[in-house]
């Protein structure tokens, strides 16, 4: 089960065991649960060299540009979805230095985890990343909180019909210009079919303009 404290406490162990072996002062720890002036400091320290080793929860996901740093090993590489995966990646490799990425991870693994382990080792196109993560996580509700879960569409998959879900969105946006709240003959018959798929809280945002 996910836990910012759980992750906090591995971190912490993971830390102290990696400080045994290099040293206090070489490794330094970032997590969710620290205080902000903490962190900085820690990240101040690793961006400036006076720590060499960093472990840290997924709070460097984002935002974090240490061009030295050039290894990053992920443990328990399974739990992550594709692009989270993507994202911790690029910390590393900002730099001039030649740079890798370990993912590390506990078998067996599930068809999902092992298609999403592969597609990282296979490529670092962002963009087939996210097409892959597309197929794999599902796309979710476009109307809805859902971000993502088996497809909701009838007829169609949208990531493996890409000219498809570009007509279809010209249709739609055409259709929302000529004729924004559906009154017209054609209309009426687009609510039709917004009642037959299921997509009824479309004409109500439609009617609330």
């Amino acid at each position: 089960e996910e836990s910012e404290e759980v992750e906090a406490t591995a971190a912490v162990e993971r830390r102290a065991a990696l400080a045994e072996r290099f040293g206090e002062e070489a490794v330094g720890l970032v997590h969710g649960r620290m205080k902000g002036p903490e962190k900085d400091a820690a990240m101040e320290a690793f961006a400036a060299g006076r720590t060499k080793v960093l472990v840290a929860t997924t709070v460097v996901e984002v935002g974090v540009d240490v061009p030295e740093a050039s290894v990053m090993a992920i443990e328990g590489a399974e739990r992550f979805g594709l692009a989270q995966l993507h994202q911790l990646r690029g910390r590393v490799g900002r730099g001039a230095a030649r740079s890798a990425c370990l993912l590390l991870y506990r078998g067996p693994l599930g068809e999902t985890a092992r298609a999403r382990l592969e597609t990282m080792r296979e490529t670092d196109d962002g963009f087939r990343i996210a097409e892959t993560d597309l197929k794999l996580r599902g796309e979710g509700e476009i109307l809805g909180a859902r971000q993502s879960g088996a497809p909701a569409f009838k007829f169609a998959e949208p990531a493996s019909m890409p000219d498809l879900l570009r007509l279809a969105r010209a249709e739609a946006e055409r259709a929302v210009e000529e004729d924004p709240r559906l009154a017209g003959p054609l209309g009426e018959a687009r609510r039709v079919l917004l009642h037959l798929f299921d997509r009824r809280e479309a004409i109500r945002l439609l009617d609330a303009g």
